[in-house]
């Protein structure tokens, strides 16, 4: 009989590749079950065509972890980042457009050809955020509290947060108190008049969830995004050869620390005995045995496919099969034969094509992103789509043949469930519908694709495990964040079953490529470890 392994994860995306690292570093010998060939799960950069290397998924971390990344000696495992000065290229349907940059006066001049108004409150809009950001920063590394038995470090915490909070001074702290449930559409009115601005602003609070600018909490996200690194605006940040070469780096550095990785390993099962996990057992019948389980998979995967119904207590059940994640996002990526000539700022042309090395935001105004929206609430794909794209080529040439490009494009709105018919007979015309916005905004765009890729939600679901086709993992809202995430009373990685623990994007801080639900969780394992070694 094989030996009881020390502990389990099951999936190799970027949060289990994590927390295998960190166990394996302080002395534990995890072993990582992915079901794929390859890892990353989320994170991963494939071969669209012969020579084409495009991010399957991901495009963009949101900004990675540099706690982890130096943690980890990610360096050490080939890890080249690349940060383009560009966070966001928003291009005008009708001609010209504007850059969002990292640097705040940098954006605020340019935006200051549009409208002096919004070039000023560009600069109070980032410097609010870059305030308000400080301040929540620390709760995104730092484990919810406890509800009905917080502990001493628990207090510790989050007094040290209460102080912060009344160091942001009355304006800004009510800021944060009223944006928190705020419709991100009302926030960006408050400090912008250009409806395309507006609308790239906004997009933050929408993406990859089923909300529309005038749904009510998503500000939220923009708040998240500023406690990262300061902006309510995303990077795009990447690494050199794609983030699956990031993906690659970490399970380099978790087998340097002595993790083990299997890939081609799904997991069928998670074995429960007198109310705790001992180990899984493979769809090919393989058991094996474990002192703890760490599920990389999300909320409802783990608790309603992987764990038998009658270990879990039925009021549980009844609140995860409630977890809200109903996906609306697909995933386009194509091989081009050179650049898409986009309507482009008057500066474009000097820029050796830099405006096109971060996001490129396709949605015209706030009330064209809320319209693309209604269509996914009665069962329908969006047929004038938010679009939010990247040509990492651009910075990455090695990702292509020479002087040939690929681009990755998330599109929202597509409802995982439709009202007629299912998605094999709905993908080519997604994937059209696509391919024509695109080239409303660069009339050259459909005569360079090579290749295109189309990823439906059930496609997300089936090949990479995101229940619902849910690219989060669940709703970042109010009532699914924080101590919430994913349910209260659960939100510290553990769960109802003694030695299984949860560490993906269903967990606190919630999704995007980040690191952090990886590294919280093997934070509280490491705490329980004499608990899981009894």
């Amino acid at each position: 009989m094989a030996a009881t392994r020390d502990i389990l994860i099951i999936g190799g995306g970027h949060n289990g590749l994590v927390t295998a690292a960190y166990l394996a570093k302080a002395g534990m010998k995890p072993l990582v079950l992915e079901s794929r060939l390859a890892l990353g799960g989320a994170a991963r950069t494939e071969e669209l065509a012969p020579g084409f290397r495009c991010p399957t998924l991901a495009h963009a971390a949101g900004p990675f972890e540099p706690k982890i990344i130096a943690d980890l000696g990610l360096a050490k495992h080939g890890v080249e980042w690349i940060t383009p000065a560009v966070r966001a290229f928003a291009p005008d349907p009708n001609g010209g457009g504007f850059c969002l940059y990292d640097d705040a006066e940098r954006t605020a001049t340019e935006l200051s050809k549009l409208s002096t108004k919004d070039a000023a409150g560009y600069r109070e809009f980032r410097k609010a955020f870059e305030r308000i950001g400080k301040v929540l920063g620390p709760i995104l590394r730092t484990t919810p509290p406890s509800i009905d038995r917080p502990t001493a470090g628990d207090a510790i915490a989050f007094l040290k947060v209460g102080k912060n909070f009344r160091g942001l001074g009355k304006r800004d702290a009510y800021r944060l108190l009223r944006w928190g449930p705020m419709a991100v559409a009302d926030l960006v009115s408050e400090f912008f008049e250009t409806d395309l601005l507006r609308a790239a602003v906004a997009a933050r609070g929408i993406y990859g969830s089923f909300a529309g600018p005038w749904s009510a909490g998503t500000a939220l996200p923009l708040l998240l995004q500023a406690a990262l690194d300061g902006q309510a605006v995303a990077p795009a940040q990447t690494v050199r050869g794609g983030l699956g070469s990031l993906s690659d780096a970490i399970a380099s550095a978790a087998k340097s620390f002595g993790a083990e990785v299997r890939t081609g390993a799904p997991v069928a099962s998670i074995l429960v005995r007198d109310n705790r996990a001992v180990g899984v057992v493979l769809e090919s019948g393989e058991e094996i045995m474990a002192k703890a389980v760490v599920s990389n998979a999300d909320p409802k995967r783990t608790f309603l496919e992987l764990v038998d119904p009658g270990d879990l207590d039925p009021d549980f059940a009844g609140k995860i099969s409630n977890y809200r994640m109903a996906g609306v996002t697909a995933k386009v990526n194509y091989a081009l034969s050179g650049l898409p000539a986009f309507h482009a700022p008057s500066h474009a042309s000097t820029d050796g094509n830099k405006h096109l090395a971060g996001r490129i935001h396709i949605g015209s105004g706030i009330d064209y992103l809320e319209k693309a929206f209604d269509a996914s609430k009665y069962g329908d794909f969006s047929p004038e789509p938010y679009l939010d794209c990247t040509i990492p080529t651009v910075s990455d040439p090695s990702l292509a043949p020479a002087g040939l490009h690929v681009m990755s494009v998330t599109m929202q709105f597509a409802p995982y469930k439709l009202k007629a018919g299912d998605w094999s007979a709905h993908a080519d015309a997604l994937g059209d519908t696509v391919t024509k916005l695109l080239s409303s905004y660069a009339p050259n765009f459909k005569d360079l694709v090579v290749a295109r890729q189309v990823l439906t939600p059930a496609d997300l679901e089936s090949s990479y495990g995101l229940t619902g086709g849910h690219i989060l993992h669940g709703e970042t809202t109010l009532d699914q964040f924080l101590t919430f995430r994913p349910l209260l009373g659960w939100a510290q990685y553990r769960t109802p079953i003694d030695a299984l623990y949860l560490c993906g994007a269903g967990t606190h801080p919630g999704g995007g490529v980040t690191g952090l639900p990886g590294a919280n969780a093997s934070r509280e394992i490491l705490k329980d470890r004499k608990k899981i070694h009894r």
